[in-house]
């Protein structure tokens, strides 16, 4: 439901206010009320399953255990941005966080939903030509580099809608955590389509380095690895670069085979 659409709901029921006897106003503010409640309710429910639900059932049901997820994430005051929470002694790293460039500009506004965690979609022109076709594609780019190790196959985590980068369960090297994550499973990473950021599970070293260099902010559900981080979707080749660097880091963490770093 559009904006207009909504101004126009309002102003069809201030006329009727209006027009009423002056001992209605108080009971009519209050159905105006709710009717404008229940129109901006209908209208997220229908923008949250447009955009994807990141695994969440796209369902009346679904939608209000992300709300009670949202209400709760407003009030924490919890800065998914913030790495301090993250420790660098916390297992291996596979970044060079000497390397990492630091992320030009500030960070993307955050879609206000908690699940599915995403950022606001960049306006026109921010992206580089050729860009949002190479991130989109680099599931399937990782498959085919590093056949014997990875796989691709729709992403659990993002409710079978995306493709998600797989390490092989039959690797002998496979991280002992993706047996205890059952959600995750041997998951690296996937793609979101509707606004080009990623999901990564990383080590904690590595995901510490990526928050605080400003290319990702941490996943907002405690249950869920402090290793998995949402990346910001790339705007520039250059940026690209970094990104895959960073599934590079989230393949050696998930899979155990460290040469894809070299």
């Amino acid at each position: 439901m559009s904006t207009s659409t909504l101004q126009s709901q309002y102003s069809q029921v201030m006329d009727t206010i209006r027009s009423r006897p002056t001992n209605a106003a108080l009971t009519s503010t209050a159905v105006a009320a709710v009717a404008l409640f229940t129109a901006w309710v209908v209208s997220d429910f229908h923008a949250w399953k447009s955009f994807g639900t990141g695994g969440t059932p796209p369902t009346w049901s679904g939608y209000w255990g992300m709300t009670k997820l949202r209400v709760g994430r407003m009030l924490s005051g919890d800065d998914l941005s913030d790495a301090s929470g993250l420790s660098s002694a916390a297992g291996p790293s596979y970044l060079d966080a000497d390397a990492v460039p630091v992320r030009a500009g500030p960070r993307p506004p955050i879609v206000s939903r908690t699940m599915p965690q995403r950022q606001v979609p960049y306006g026109a022109g921010v992206v580089a030509p050729g860009v949002a076709d190479r991130t989109a594609t680099l599931p399937a780019t990782f498959a085919a580099r590093y056949p014997d190790i990875l796989d691709v196959r729709p992403s659990r985590t993002e409710g079978y809608s995306s493709d998600g980068i797989y390490a092989r369960e039959s690797l002998p090297t496979v991280n002992a955590e993706c047996g205890r994550q059952k959600f995750i499973g041997t998951e690296v990473a996937h793609v979101h389509p509707a606004d080009g950021s990623l999901h990564v599970w990383l080590s904690e070293p590595d995901a510490k380095t990526v928050v605080e260099k400003g290319w990702a902010q941490r996943f907002p559900l405690a249950f869920i690895p402090k290793g998995w981080v949402m990346v910001y979707a790339p705007r520039t080749m250059e940026e690209v670069d970094v990104v895959e660097g960073i599934i590079k880091a989230g393949v050696a963490w998930v899979s155990g085979v460290t040469t894809v770093l070299t």
